[in-house]
């Protein structure tokens, strides 16, 4: 059974959530999920998270990371030491049962504002993307001091007499 979402109200009330939204029409739509290759995400501090993929087989040669715009993608593709369907791997052995997965793949992890990718590693068929949530100084909230007010901004006076009146009085 599958359920349909609208999500036209949101989109009447709400200005500046595109981007959210879109993502959940998205996640709504997807009908059949790829699970080549297994992956973990973890969060590994208020600001930083990694990725684990995986990639048994693979040379750091053959795998892709590419960052764009809140946009991760990890490709591996082993076609260049494939035998010609002839059940070799290239390398003068042939193989009799392939239970390792050699298929070309392309993983896509939907990134946050401001989320960067610090550094990828291959280790023990483990394919690992750090990443790090950046937020600009300009947009970090900051304390404003009270303090007195300015010369150039006077303090206005609701009512009664300017402060400098009463004490004369």
């Amino acid at each position: 059974m599958r359920t349909e979402f609208d999500f036209t109200p949101l989109f009447r009330s709400t200005v500046g959530f595109d981007r959210m939204l879109d993502a959940l029409l998205a996640a709504a739509r997807v009908e059949h999920l790829e699970n080549y290759p297994p992956y973990d995400i973890e969060k590994l501090g208020e600001d930083e998270y990694r990725v684990t993929l995986a990639v048994a087989g693979f040379h750091e040669d053959e795998l892709t990371v590419t960052a764009r715009q809140n946009m991760l993608v990890v490709a591996g593709d082993r076609r260049d030491r494939e035998g010609a369907g002839d059940g070799s791997d290239g390398g003068g052995r042939q193989i009799l049962h392939r239970g390792i997965a050699a298929r070309a793949f392309e993983r896509r992890f939907e990134l946050a504002d401001h989320v960067v990718v610090v550094g990828a590693s291959l280790s023990n068929g483990l394919l690992t993307v750090d990443l790090r949530r950046e937020v600009p100084e300009a947009m970090r909230p900051r304390r404003i001091e009270i303090g007195a007010p300015s010369p150039s901004r006077p303090r206005k006076q609701i009512e009664g007499k300017p402060e400098g009146e009463r004490k004369a009085a």
